[in-house]
């Protein structure tokens, strides 16, 4: 990749670029791809629709956003670049067997818990980011209305998560939502105290930030305890290996 993009279509041409060619590895790295792909194209329609107070802000906001994630893609597939912490431990688990949503939560944990609010911080750096927190909490309702089709999707490629639905009704989407809504407002004050920092201060809350997300996505690929583990392993069993067949089910 020689350019990032600059606009939200150019977005999804290279997250389709990245889901080909992960599903082509046969690696799990496809599955956080599509769904983000799904997130980003709701967000343009949503764009399009003019539903944002700044809609055009708001597309460069998410290009912004998504350029953290496919630099880092690129930069740690070739190795000529920095990749964050954060990224390290999803992209180095790609070919291995956890279940579909180790491999969900360490992407979302990533790119929610660090990039977000840096690139909220940097499209409206300083006191004006405040002229952003509307718009920014908005896309939770874009998101709570994606929750219930990515859990029926995700079910058709593990039973476990089917079931998780059936037996939870309404019940698991809210925690669900709840859960993306208490990240996205973590993300916000992470972005609006990075706007208020310079230079060597801003770098090291950066650092910070990124060592602490780091740990967590060590935390979800190896949660702690015995029984835990044991339960991921043997709902990993059940699960499709096949990335490409999983990402049709998902087109379904």
């Amino acid at each position: 990749m020689s350019t990032l993009p600059t606009n939200i279509d150019d977005v999804l041409k290279e997250l389709d670029s990245i889901i080909l060619e992960t599903t082509n590895d046969n690696n799990y790295l496809g599955i956080f791809a599509y769904v983000y792909r799904r997130t980003t194209a709701e967000i343009k329609n949503a764009i399009a629709g003019k539903q944002f107070t700044d809609n055009e802000r708001m597309e460069r906001m998410d290009v912004t956003f998504a350029n953290k994630y496919i630099s880092a893609y690129h930069h740690f597939k070739s190795s000529t670049g920095p990749v964050a912490g954060a990224w390290v431990v999803p992209f180095q688990s790609g070919s291995e067997k956890l279940t579909v949503m180790q491999h969900l939560l360490m992407g979302m944990n990533a790119h929610i818990n660090f990039d977000l609010g840096v690139a909220a911080s940097e499209t409206v750096p300083g006191d004006a980011i405040d002229s952003l927190k509307a718009d920014f909490m908005k896309v939770n309702d874009i998101l709570a209305g994606l929750t219930h089709e990515m859990q029926v999707k995700t079910g058709r490629i593990s039973w476990w998560m089917f079931l998780l639905d059936w037996i939870g009704g309404n019940k698991d989407e809210a925690v669900i939502n709840f859960s993306m809504i208490k990240a996205r407002k973590a993300a916000w004050n992470f972005a609006v105290t990075l706007s208020s920092l310079q230079d060597d201060t801003r770098t090291l809350k950066m650092e910070q930030a990124d060592a602490v997300t780091a740990a967590l996505a060590e935390i979800i690929k190896r949660p702690p305890g015995f029984l835990l583990r044991n339960i991921l392993n043997f709902m990993s069993a059940f699960e499709e290996k096949d990335v490409k067949r999983i990402i049709a089910r998902l087109e379904e």
